[in-house]
């Protein structure tokens, strides 16, 4: 079966929910990623000490989104939220290059962690409005993410300021198209492990594309 007709099988299934999880450093944009994708407003955004919840309905399916804290006190508990995580998406402050080497520790130690093993990650570079954001790109090799071979990967530049790259209408017609292209023309930073799915594998693998901008 291709994948634009398991495309149109899951949109036809009704109330698909998924689960997933928002991490990353403090102050590197996840309460504001969260609300653009929820459309709401982001002109007063507190840090978050505990964690937020919002769900996201799109083309039949529940996003159900938690956004955890990213306080260095507060990082020990994250793995509470871990069960049963469908996709794990990982922001960076792309433009704080002396905090690098810390978020990409964080998000080693996450992608070792059993329980969210083969989870697909989206890695939001974050802050791209900014004259000092480093590019995806860059991010990526200096995170060595070309390295992970046990799990759907992809690494996405955006603004979640000015909602660039922040999609909300996440399952249209023409970004089916867009993500049938990049599939048979992959792209270095998006990484396809040819492996045999589970049922949830696959659907995480093809949400994990929907998902990406």
């Amino acid at each position: 079966m291709g994948l634009l007709s398991i495309l149109r099988k899951l949109k036809s299934t009704p109330d698909q929910e998924v689960r997933i999880l928002l991490l990353g450093l403090d102050n590197a944009g996840k309460t504001t990623l969260l609300k653009q994708l929820a459309s709401e407003d982001i002109s007063h955004i507190t840090p978050t000490q505990g964690f937020n919840i919002k769900s996201v309905q799109s083309q039949g399916f529940k996003l159900n989104v938690w956004d955890i804290g990213g306080q260095r006190k507060i990082r020990p508990y994250w793995r509470n939220y871990f069960e049963n995580t469908d996709i794990l998406i990982y922001v960076i402050d792309s433009a704080d290059r002396k905090r690098f080497e810390e978020t990409g520790q964080e998000l080693a130690e996450l992608l070792d962690e059993e329980k969210l093993s083969g989870v697909p990650v989206l890695i939001f570079a974050n802050k791209q409005d900014l004259l000092t954001a480093a590019p995806a790109s860059e991010i990526a090799e200096g995170l060595n993410l070309h390295t992970i071979r046990d799990r759907v990967w992809q690494i996405q530049s955006c603004s979640a300021l000015s909602g660039e790259g922040v999609q909300v209408s996440l399952f249209s017609k023409s970004k089916r198209w867009r993500l049938l292209h990049s599939l048979v023309h992959t792209s270095s930073f998006f990484y396809v492990p040819f492996l045999n799915f589970t049922k949830k594998g696959y659907l995480q693998y093809l949400v994990t594309l929907l998902l990406s901008v």
